[in-house]
């Protein structure tokens, strides 16, 4: 029989950059013509965010927000070196990078071989690295090998086949030549002491994007600039059968793996009713309670569209862990964190479920 580790993490793209850009979302959302003046003046926000802004906007709030961060991989990343799997399987969204207009799957899993990606060089529009130096200081051409196991990811594509959950695979990368950045993030920042990372990855995509994923490549916009939308993600209900499914195949294996959901909550970008400046921390926090506590008949009840509404969008890829850990009797994790912030774009939160 197999053995399953449950962790989360966040992508969070600035966080490969300098403490300096760190709040550049914020800084491209206050130019937007369609919000309102008062709604963009510092002597109008909360004083938490006033003091994350502060006199050089967001940098030194942003020291302090990257010492919070480091602190949730350092235990996430223990966590999975305790486990030792023999691959970690990332749920994490595709933002129109891998996926173009010629194919959007709701779910995927990639049986992708070993990999020599050099994230600086290609990272897509959406990661919004380009161009910008790292918090590394590494070099454009910096090169990282991430392995694959595209046997262990045939035999959950077979056997999510066979129960009734038709998912796409892919032997090969579509449109990009790397891992979108929600997953080779993933990689990085587990990773960020830059010690190694040997665990072989199974890229499992979710149109967490849905409506906005084509139209708007997965990205921000001018809070005016109105298109004609794409059809929905995959509902929160159908993400949690998928997590399940994929739960009770790993159990029933004879290997380790780590299950791993990767993505911040809440974006202040997708979020209208907060005129896109800040992320929906109420919204965030009640689904957060109802994590610590293991109760998922909140999570249950939370619809796509009160996952649109939040700006949520990307939470999608927690539903499927958490219903994951459910089907194996831990409903609660044993240790998480909520990172809250206002200039940051997005709430974050990490959890080890062991």
């Amino acid at each position: 029989m197999g053995e399953v580790l449950g962790v989360g993490v966040t992508h969070y793209p600035p966080f490969s950059g300098t403490d300096a850009d760190m709040a550049g979302l914020l800084r491209r959302t206050m130019a937007d013509p369609g919000i309102p003046a008062e709604v963009k003046d510092p002597a109008n926000w909360t004083d938490n965010a006033r003091r994350e802004w502060g006199d050089d906007g967001g940098a030194t709030g942003a020291a302090e927000h990257r010492e919070a961060l480091i602190k949730g991989f350092e235990q996430v990343r223990a966590a999975i070196d305790d486990f030792n799997p023999d691959a970690v399987l990332i749920w994490g969204d595709d933002q129109y990078e891998n996926f173009h207009e010629d194919l959007i799957p709701p779910y995927a899993v990639l049986a992708y071989p070993d990999l020599e990606l050099r994230p600086w060089a290609q990272a897509g529009y959406s990661a919004d690295m380009q161009g910008k130096p790292n918090v590394w200081d590494e070099p454009y051409n910096t090169t990282f090998r991430v392995r694959g196991r595209p046997d262990i990811a045939r035999h959950l594509a077979s056997g999510l086949l066979e129960r009734g959950v038709d998912v796409a695979y892919a032997y090969k990368q579509a449109h990009h030549p790397g891992l979108p950045h929600a997953f080779l993030n993933a990689v990085l920042y587990l990773d960020y002491h830059r010690t190694g990372f040997d665990y072989p990855v199974i890229p499992f995509p979710i149109n967490c994007y849905g409506r906005r994923v084509v139209s708007y490549r997965g990205f921000m916009s001018e809070i005016e600039d109105r298109r004609e939308l794409d059809p929905p993600s995959p509902s929160p209900a159908r993400l949690m059968q998928v997590g399940a499914e994929v739960a009770r195949l790993c159990a029933e294996s004879p290997w380790r793996i780590a299950l791993l959901a990767s993505s911040s909550w809440s974006h202040a970008f997708l979020c209208d009713r907060t005129w896109r400046m800040w992320p929906d921390t109420p919204a965030d926090a009640r689904l957060y309670e109802a994590l610590v506590k293991g109760d998922l008949d909140v999570w249950r009840a939370t619809t796509l569209a009160d996952v649109e509404a939040a700006g949520q969008h990307e939470l999608l890829n927690w539903f499927p862990l958490v219903a994951a850990m459910e089907a194996l009797g831990r409903p609660a994790p044993q240790w998480s964190a909520f990172v809250k912030t206002e200039v940051f774009n997005s709430n974050k939160v990490f959890a080890v479920y062991r």
